[in-house]
């Protein structure tokens, strides 16, 4: 019995559906509750849903590899500084481990000792008003360290990252939000986001990454030009939907949707990527799950590696999203084999951007307000079922995957998908 709640849980796991996977291996758990393969797996779950303190309770005593990856993105995600860098230091000790993100973010933690990561002061909340510099791209304007920026919204990367093209190296950095609210001792990696600001003609600074969401509580409207930040969880709007997320590895936002009308139709698992600006970008098995044969594509012109289609319906929480579109192309192959999941695409800003967004209780929850962008064709805005973006941009250009997402692992695979990840 404990064998079969056990491979449940992992082929639950393996398909992102990390409700069931979360009980079919508390059942597993209960059998045998010594198990260290349970145990691990349970605490892969439990960081999946943001319990970071039942993954230090299910990991006490065991010192695997895996064990110390997930133990320290635990620790470090529950702004547990200096131990999450002792048990990161533990998990590169071992020559066979290669894990940019750890290698990076132990840099930070000993640099933060005795800092209060994310410390929020000022007003109970602060409105600035975004650029629409395209279609669909989340851009927010910021100060960092005091000097005036602007930022995209980047769920693809676990952190924020600043740009290291004037030499930038991982920092703790200071953001203010329309001259009303302070976030001090923010942890940032660095990146060269040079490529970023030439794909969207605008200089871009900084990328904020899930990390630093979590504690934002933020709306993202981007129809009214308005980003919120706010020091507390705002009561549920009154005309919203909820949407359940959880964090493969504690990072890599993921929500799952239906992609037909059928009541029984799969859920899709989506990677939210909204450095992306295409609606969906798809898989083979997303689009069978969206019942859309592959000889129903069409060519992307001027992107010779892309095909486009239409999404009849997609299932938002409870809206019901007419004649969404799509690409074909996205490779998820090497991101789900160092995930350890089937990920059926991704979600984008093109999507995203129709909708009023809000993230509460640690950024597990989005509440998802209707616009009029998406339920009232032919009115002011995009109307229902035409492409809020234009699908001509190359998938490279359309999609950064962040290395950081990767586990660690032994040999070189790690190096080179981080390699083929990094944006462009």
């Amino acid at each position: 019995m404990a064998k079969k709640w056990y491979e449940r849980a992992q082929s639950s796991y393996r398909q992102a559906d990390i409700e069931d996977a979360q009980i079919a291996v508390e059942n597993a758990l209960r059998l045998l509750p010594k198990q260290p393969e349970v145990r691990v797996l349970a605490a892969r779950v439990a960081l999946a849903r943001l319990d970071y303190d039942r993954v230090v309770q299910l990991l006490e005593g065991i010192d695997t590899t895996d064990a110390r990856a997930i133990r320290g993105r635990a620790l470090w995600y529950s702004n547990r500084t200096d131990r999450a860098a002792d048990e990161l230091e533990k998990l590169l000790s071992d020559p066979e481990v290669r894990d940019q993100w750890a290698a990076e973010t132990v840099k930070l933690a000993r640099r933060g000792a005795g800092r209060e990561p994310f410390k929020m002061s000022g007003g109970l909340l602060a409105v600035s008003e975004m650029p629409h510099v395209n279609a669909s791209s989340l851009i927010v304007p910021l100060e960092v360290n005091g000097e005036p920026a602007l930022a995209l919204i980047a769920t693809n990367v676990p952190e924020a990252v600043i740009d290291s093209s004037g030499g930038g190296e991982p920092s703790w950095i200071s953001l203010r939000f329309a001259e009303r609210v302070e976030v001090e001792d923010v942890p940032a990696l660095a990146q060269d986001l040079s490529g970023v600001s030439r794909q969207l003609n605008t200089p871009i600074k900084m990328l904020l990454g899930v990390n630093l969401l979590r504690h934002l509580r933020p709306t993202v409207d981007h129809a009214g030009s308005q980003f919120v930040v706010r020091t507390f969880d705002p009561p549920p709007p009154p005309q919203a939907t909820t949407v359940k997320l959880s964090y493969l590895r504690g990072g890599g936002m993921i929500m799952r949707s239906a992609l037909r009308a059928e009541e029984s139709a799969p859920l899709a698992s989506l990677l939210v990527d909204t450095s992306m600006v295409f609606p969906l970008a798809l898989d083979d098995s997303g689009w069978k799950k969206a019942g859309v044969s592959l000889s129903e594509l069409r060519p992307v012109p001027e992107a010779a590696s892309l095909k486009q289609g239409m999404v009849s319906l997609m299932r938002v929480g409870a809206f019901e999203v007419p004649q969404v579109p799509g690409v074909s192309g996205a490779s998820t192959a090497e991101l789900e084999k160092n995930l350890g999941v089937d990920l059926d695409g991704f979600v984008g800003a093109g999507l995203l951007a129709a909708f009023r967004v809000t993230l509460v209780d640690g950024g597990r929850t989005m509440w998802i307000e209707d616009m009029p962008a998406v339920t009232a064709p032919g009115s002011e805005g995009t109307p229902a079922g035409e492409a809020p973006v234009d699908l001509a941009p190359s998938l490279g250009e359309g999609l950064m995957v962040d290395p950081s997402l990767e586990p660690a692992q032994p040999g070189g695979e790690t190096d080179e998908a981080a390699g083929a990840g990094k944006s462009k």
